[in-house]
C-alpha cells in the first residue's frame, strides 16, 4: 500500500497532536497514598482527552479541560498495598509497589534538611533503616519566581543507600510512628538550609500581615520589574553584537556580554514565596496527614513577628491543600548563641504562641542542643518528640504524654511565687537530680536575681533573698539555658516569663 508524501506528513502531525498523558513526580511507583480520606490524583493531558485512573479496585474517568489539566478523587481507603496504580488516556502509565498509609511534608530549614548520616548513632541506623513501610520522596532545593506545578524527584524504598542523606529528623519521626502504629509510611522532605519563613509563604500570606505590606507590593512589582530590566538587557545585547562579530574578526578579544538579568524573586534563596513556589506547590493538593516543620534560625530575630509569620504561613497552606486545620507540628530552637542573650528566649516565647493556633504542636528542645552548634546532631530525640504530638493527637494514643511541663499560672504568696504547669504527666522533676536550674524572680523594681526553685506537689515554689515582695518569674530566660526541670516522662518544660517588661 502506497503512501503520498503528504498523507504521511498529516499522519506525523496526527500522532504528535495527542500528548501522553503525565502526572507530577509524586505520583510515581513506591509511592505512599494518604489513607482514610480522599485522594486527588491529577496531571497533564490533551484537552478533551479521556483519562481513567483505576486504583485498589476503584476506576475514575474524567476529561481533561480546556488547558489540558485534569484530576480525579479516590474513596477514601484503608492502609494497605502493595497495588498497581494504572492511568491511561491516548497512553497508559503504570506505578507499582503503591502503599496506603500515612503521608506527611517536612519541611524548613538547614536542621530539616540536616541528612540522617550527620546525626548521633548513624552509623548502627543506617545499618538497619532497610524498611518497606517506609517511603521517602526528596524534594530537591528548587527557587521559583513562579508557582511551579512539577519537581524532579520519585519516590524510594527506605534503604541504607537513600535514608543516609535524607532528613534525620523526619526518618525518626516516620520510623516511631511506623513502630507504633505498624502501617505504612511517607515521608516528603521539602526543605532548604538557611532559609528563612517568608520564601515559604504564599502571597496571601503576606497579606494577612499588616507590616509586610511591603513584601506585598513587592511581590506584585516583580514582574515588572523583569520585564524592564529584560528589555535594558536585549538592548545592550542589539549593539554588543555588531561590536563583538567586528573584534571577533579583527582576531582581538572579545569583550564579555551582559549578565542576562534574574528575576527579583529568584535573586536568592530568601526572596518571598520563592521556596513555596519551587517546593511546596508542586506537591499541593497531594492528600497528607499533616506536616512537621524545623525552622526559625534565620528569623531568631524576629521575636513575636515570627508568630504572625508563622500563623499566616500555615493558614495559606492549609488554605491551598484543602484539608481542613491538618496537623502542623514543629520544632522548637535548641539553645544557642545568636547575639543577645534575650534574642532566642523572645524568639521561644513567639514559638510558644504559635500553639495557640488550631492543631499545632511543638517539640521542645531544651535539652539536647549544643550551645556551640547551631546543628545539634540529636536528631532521634526531636524526631520521637515530634511523633509523641501526632501519636497522641492523631493516631489514637490519648493516654500518651507528649509535652513538657508549659507555664499556667503563678500565684505570689508573702515572699514565694507558685508556678502551675499543664502538661505536669506523672509529676514534676528535676532531670538530673540536681536543684532546680534557670529561676529567677523580680520585684516591683523589675530587677531579676537568680532564684532557688523547688518542686511542691505538681507546682514549683520560687523565692530569693534579695526579693521580698516578687510580682514576676522567668524560666530558661537565656540563649544559653539548659534548664533541668522536666515531667517525669523525661519531656523538658518550656522557658517562660510572667510579665511582658
Amino acid at each position: 500500500m502506497k503512501f503520498s508524501f503528504v498523507t504521511i506528513l498529516s499522519l506525523l502531525i496526527s500522532s504528535l497532536s495527542y500528548a501522553d498523558v503525565k502526572l507530577p513526580a509524586v505520583f510515581s511507583s513506591n509511592m505512599v497514598l494518604q489513607r482514610e480520606i480522599q485522594v486527588p490524583v491529577w496531571g497533564w493531558a490533551d484537552p478533551g482527552e479521556e483519562v481513567t485512573v483505576n486504583f485498589s479496585g476503584q476506576s475514575n474517568t474524567v476529561k481533561a479541560d480546556a488547558d489540558g489539566k485534569w484530576m480525579v478523587k479516590l474513596s477514601a481507603m484503608p492502609a494497605g498495598g502493595p497495588f498497581e496504580m494504572t492511568v491511561r488516556g491516548n497512553n497508559t502509565v503504570t506505578f507499582t509497589n503503591v502503599m496506603v498509609g500515612e503521608v506527611w511534608i517536612c519541611s524548613g530549614q538547614s536542621n530539616m534538611e540536616f541528612h540522617l548520616s550527620g546525626s548521633t548513632g548513624s552509623r548502627e541506623e543506617i545499618k538497619k533503616a532497610t524498611n518497606s513501610n517506609i517511603r521517602l520522596f526528596q524534594i530537591p532545593e528548587t527557587i521559583s519566581a513562579k508557582l511551579k506545578d512539577d519537581v524532579e524527584a520519585s519516590w524510594m524504598v527506605c534503604s541504607p543507600n537513600f535514608a543516609d542523606n535524607f532528613s534525620a529528623v523526619a526518618y525518626y519521626f516516620g520510623k516511631t510512628i511506623n513502630n507504633q502504629i505498624n502501617v505504612p509510611i511517607g515521608l516528603i522532605q521539602s526543605a532548604y538550609g538557611g532559609s528563612k519563613i517568608e520564601p515559604w509563604m504564599t502571597i496571601e500570606a503576606f497579606k494577612q500581615v499588616p507590616s509586610l505590606n511591603s513584601a506585598v507590593e513587592y511581590i506584585n512589582g516583580s514582574d515588572e520589574v523583569y520585564r524592564r530590566h529584560v528589555a535594558e538587557a536585549l538592548n545592550d545585547l542589539e549593539n554588543y553584537l555588531p561590536i563583538a562579530k567586528k573584534t571577533f574578526e579583527a582576531g582581538e578579544q572579545v569583550p564579555v556580554p551582559r549578565k542576562w538579568p534574574v528575576h527579583p524573586l529568584e535573586r536568592d534563596k530568601q526572596q518571598p514565596t520563592c521556596l513555596f513556589n519551587g517546593m511546596i506547590n508542586p506537591i499541593v493538593p497531594f492528600a497528607i496527614r499533616g506536616a512537621i516543620w524545623y525552622q526559625g534560625e534565620a528569623n531568631c530575630d524576629d521575636g513575636m513577628l515570627y508568630y504572625d509569620k508563622f500563623k499566616a504561613m500555615l493558614a495559606s497552606w492549609r488554605s491551598r491543600w484543602g484539608q481542613g486545620n491538618f496537623p502542623f507540628y514543629f520544632v522548637q530552637l535548641a539553645p544557642y548563641i545568636y547575639g543577645d542573650s534575650e534574642q532566642l528566649p523572645l524568639f521561644w516565647e513567639a514559638q510558644t504562641a504559635c500553639l495557640q493556633i488550631p492543631n499545632t504542636g511543638m517539640a521542645v528542645t531544651v535539652d539536647i542542643g549544643d550551645t556551640i552548634d547551631i546543628h545539634p546532631k540529636n536528631k532521634q530525640d526531636v524526631g520521637k518528640r515530634l511523633a509523641l504530638w501526632a501519636l497522641a493527637k492523631d493516631y489514637g494514643m490519648e493516654d500518651l504524654v507528649y509535652s513538657g511541663p508549659s507555664y499556667k499560672s503563678m500565684e505570689i504568696n508573702g515572699k514565694k511565687a507558685y508556678i502551675s504547669f499543664e502538661h505536669v504527666g506523672k509529676g514534676l522533676r528535676s532531670r538530673d537530680g540536681e536543684a532546680l536550674s534557670w529561676f529567677s524572680i523580680a520585684g516591683e523594681d523589675k530587677e531579676f536575681y537568680p532564684a532557688k526553685a523547688k518542686i511542691k506537689c505538681e507546682k514549683v515554689v520560687v523565692s530569693s533573698k534579695q526579693v521580698d515582695n516578687p510580682v514576676a518569674v522567668r524560666f530558661g530566660w537565656d540563649q544559653i539555658a539548659e534548664p533541668n526541670l522536666s515531667n517525669k516522662e523525661s519531656l523538658p518544660a518550656l522557658p517562660f516569663r510572667t510579665d511582658r517588661w
